[in-house]
């Protein structure tokens, strides 16, 4: 298994543009939101009967997605994976605010869809395909690249 900085690295060879990087900083957090609103926004009467847990801020589809996010993250590195629950609490408690003013589900929507187009022009200007078209991994690294820029973490 790679290492967090091995992944990390061969993920930044392909984000060197500058414009590209600045995209990615505001739009990978944008995509990594959407996703767990759209999760949140799948009704969660499974969970509330598997769990006995009703609140829907604990009880939704993000909260179980992430899960098995945090297991991956946790494999690589402590430091990243607290980094990245930090912000999976952030994406939940923003997308329940947002879901008491707006249908959930279309905001997720229109913030995924808006989001990977600017990525993929960002990718146009930098002359080079996405990571993840490579590895579907990279859709992981991403975010943790990210967060390693804003933390200056090393694994």
């Amino acid at each position: 298994m790679q290492t967090l900085q091995q992944l990390l690295d061969k993920y930044a060879e392909s984000h060197q543009n500058k414009t590209n990087k600045i995209i990615h900083y505001f739009c990978v957090p944008a995509i990594f939101f959407s996703v767990v609103g759209l999760l949140m926004s799948i009704p969660s009467g499974l969970i509330t009967s598997a769990t006995g847990i009703t609140d829907p801020l604990y009880a939704n589809w993000g909260v179980v997605f992430l899960i098995p996010v945090l297991v991956f993250y946790i494999r690589l590195s402590l430091k990243m994976t607290v980094l990245i629950l930090s912000f999976s609490i952030l994406c939940i408690l923003g997308n329940y605010q947002l879901s008491l003013q707006f249908s959930l589900l279309q905001a997720s929507i229109v913030i995924f869809v808006i989001a990977w187009i600017i990525q993929f022009y960002g990718h146009k200007i930098e002359g080079k395909k996405p990571s993840f078209l490579d590895d579907v991994k990279f859709l992981m690294v991403g975010p943790a690249w990210i967060l390693d820029h804003i933390f200056k973490s090393k694994n």
